[in-house]
């Protein structure tokens, strides 16, 4: 198999998202497009998922140049699931909005913005290049910002703000750790940092690294204390917005922490304990936070942030029987959070409200 077969799932997205670029005035075309894109990103992913389940790691590099000099691209088993996940709900969603964004957003950059989100997922995905998991994180935020002000209404811009501000910091977060690596160990390749990690002497600067990768990641995966943008902005925008918000963008943090800390990081007890008790924090929070809200999306973005932190506990647990529950729980809260948000905003179809007390008797 030629290995450079990985990077279709984000050339495919990147590819789809131009022609509906160059199709701006007709949104029929661009529907067209979305589904073609999504369709064929989907096959390439479960045919890629296939090799790896039966076969060995793929890898390419960029370029033609060698590891670790080169742009690595890494498709295991793990990535290509989250890979595979992605592009079902991208197609998911893209057929609910249909009949549930407005042509006049749509009109404006809907189908663009999707598929250029969800190129850089897939590329945060597949990279084995710890610079480049940065690069595709800004194009995660910029396409992420775009789609939840689509619409400009005021609610959007305020939540938009408060996503924007929190995940400029995480990301200075994760630039400094980055240009601290670089310095201790001259790669960024993430295969080579694992080896060449392991041989620093000084713990100290190692250990703050992760710490400030820690931080960085769990400002994005919104954990305890640092969660509070999360359910102020994840309401605002349409449920089609929101499903893609709930359902895929805070995991590709939590997909990071899982990488950082089982390929670079050893867990040592400090922060194994520090992970536990964020966890709890980031349940107990979540759940408090759920509890008290009678709209239906702030209930279920606070769930969210309560559900991130069984990932956080499963990994600061990191036993093989946490991390694999961890794992598999990310694959049930992927689909679930989707299909939350999308019913959401059916019920707001048939009732006009996100209120509790003004759903009941829906038939």
């Amino acid at each position: 198999m030629n290995n450079v077969y990985i990077v279709l799932p984000v050339i495919i997205h990147m590819i789809t998202a131009i022609l509906c670029l160059l199709s701006w005035y007709s949104v029929n075309i661009q529907k067209v497009l979305s589904v073609i894109g999504n369709t064929a990103g989907l096959i390439v992913s479960i045919f890629l998922l296939k090799e790896v389940y039966t076969g060995p790691i793929l890898t390419m590099q960029g370029g033609g140049w060698a590891a670790p000099f080169g742009i690595t691209f890494v498709a295991d088993t793990f990535s290509l699931l989250l890979v595979s996940l992605t592009c079902i709900s991208s197609l998911a969603i893209t057929l609910y909005s249909f009949g549930a964004v407005t042509r006049h957003r749509m009109k404006y950059g809907f189908f663009v913005i999707v598929h250029f989100l969800i190129m850089g997922l897939n590329g945060a995905f597949l990279t084995g290049d710890i610079f480049n998991m940065y690069v595709w994180f800004e194009i995660v935020i910029i396409a992420s910002f775009v789609l939840m002000t689509l619409g400009g209404e005021k609610p959007q811009m305020e939540g938009a703000i408060k996503y924007v501000a929190l995940n400029m910091l995480a990301s200075t977060f994760f630039l400094t750790a980055i240009g601290i690596l670089y310095g201790i160990t001259g790669s960024l390749n993430m295969a080579d940092l694992a080896q060449k990690l392991a041989a620093i002497e000084n713990r100290g600067i190692v250990n703050i690294t992760a710490l400030m990768f820690f931080v960085g990641f769990g400002i994005k995966s919104a954990v305890f204390p640092l969660y509070f943008w999360l359910p102020s902005s994840y309401h605002t925008p349409p449920s089609t917005i929101a499903a893609i918000f709930g359902g895929l963008l805070t995991k590709v943090g939590v997909y990071a922490l899982f990488r950082m800390f089982s390929l670079l990081f050893p867990m040592d007890n400090f922060m194994q304990n520090l992970m536990i008790i964020i966890a709890i924090l980031t349940m107990l929070t979540g759940a408090i936070g759920a509890w008290s809200k009678i709209n239906i999306r702030r209930m279920f973005s606070y769930l969210i942030v309560c559900h991130i932190g069984y990932f956080i506990a499963g990994l600061g647990m990191f036993t093989h029987a946490a991390l694999m529950a961890a794992i598999f729980y990310l694959i049930h809260d992927i689909i679930i959070k989707t299909n939350i948000f999308l019913m959401a905003g059916i019920m707001y179809i048939m009732k006009r409200s996100f209120n509790l007390e003004e759903l009941g008797s829906i038939h």
